[in-house]
């Protein structure tokens, strides 16, 4: 039986084999084809999620920060020249809500007109209690330091409040002034 062809099963079952390989290697080809497709998708949903995250930040911030409860304080320096302004501290209804520290160049842009935005917060409708606390240095070289108190009317809407701050000759004594903008 040497030389013999071997059973016809036996080729079948080679057969079957080849048309598994065939098959394997047929889906390997194509697997650059899915990646691709896969790669798009992924791509879509990221562009899809980061706008959904877009709009969740705008509905937190507009629950957050209503518009009807905003306020604002921003500094002026009236009389220019007559102080050179160290800090300032703010109090809202006795709670501290800023403060700052001024280097020269701050100093400098407030001498040019400049208008610093020193407090932006939510505030409920109401009477309420600003306070500011100045220190600086007058023209005549003595330091002060000024607490100046204001009660005001919160009404519904944007609130946007000016501390104006002057030193007039010839003692240079601060004066805080508040001034609600329209």
């Amino acid at each position: 039986m040497f030389g013999s062809q071997p059973p016809i099963p036996y080729r079948m079952q080679w057969h079957k084999r080849f048309v598994a390989v065939f098959v394997c290697l047929s889906g390997l080809l194509a697997l650059p084809a899915l990646a691709s497709d896969l790669d798009r998708e992924i791509e879509r949903l990221n562009t899809d999620v980061l706008k959904h995250a877009a709009k969740v930040f705008e509905l937190e911030q507009a629950l957050l920060h209503p518009a009807d409860t905003r306020m604002a304080v921003f500094l002026t320096l009236d009389s220019r020249q007559a102080l050179d302004l160290d800090s300032i501290e703010l109090y809202l209804n006795s709670i501290p809500v800023a403060s700052h520290l001024y280097s020269d160049r701050e100093q400098a842009a407030l001498e040019a007109g400049g208008v610093q935005q020193v407090y932006t917060g939510n505030l409920p409708d109401g009477t309420h209690e600003l306070k500011a606390v100045i220190t600086a240095r007058s023209a005549n070289d003595d330091f002060v330091r000024r607490e100046s108190v204001h009660r005001f009317r919160k009404r519904p809407g944007t609130l946007r409040l000016q501390l104006g701050l002057s030193a007039n000759a010839p003692d240079y004594e601060p004066d805080v002034s508040m001034v609600e903008w329209k």
